[in-house]
């Protein structure tokens, strides 16, 4: 596997895999997408949203990474609607958001 290290930046780490270059986010970007989406986790949210209200930018493949460890880690749900949180500590929180759902 040719990985070679591009760029060690303050927000990102750039790998160069097979003429690709990879943007894996640091933790405080992960953590600034995790506190968003938990503050607007009432309704979803499409992805260009989410881009534009983040409180620093945060390039396109970063941020679908960031999502996609959000995803595996069962913290959101993706859907035709967008991203939303579904992490609760709060059980009555989840009770409001599946009271309207569709049972299937």
């Amino acid at each position: 596997m040719a990985t070679q290290m591009m760029k060690l930046s303050k927000n990102e780490l750039s790998l160069k895999e097979k003429n690709k270059i990879k943007r894996y986010p640091n933790l405080n970007t992960v953590l600034m997408v995790e506190d968003f989406l938990k503050k607007h986790r009432d309704l979803p949210m499409k992805i260009a949203d989410i881009k534009k209200k983040l409180p620093r930018q945060v390039m396109h493949q970063t941020l679908m990474i960031i999502l996609e460890y959000l995803w595996e880690s069962n913290k959101i749900i993706y859907g035709p609607k967008g991203v939303q949180w579904i992490q609760s500590d709060n059980p009555e929180h989840l009770k409001k958001m599946l009271k309207g759902a569709m049972r299937l």
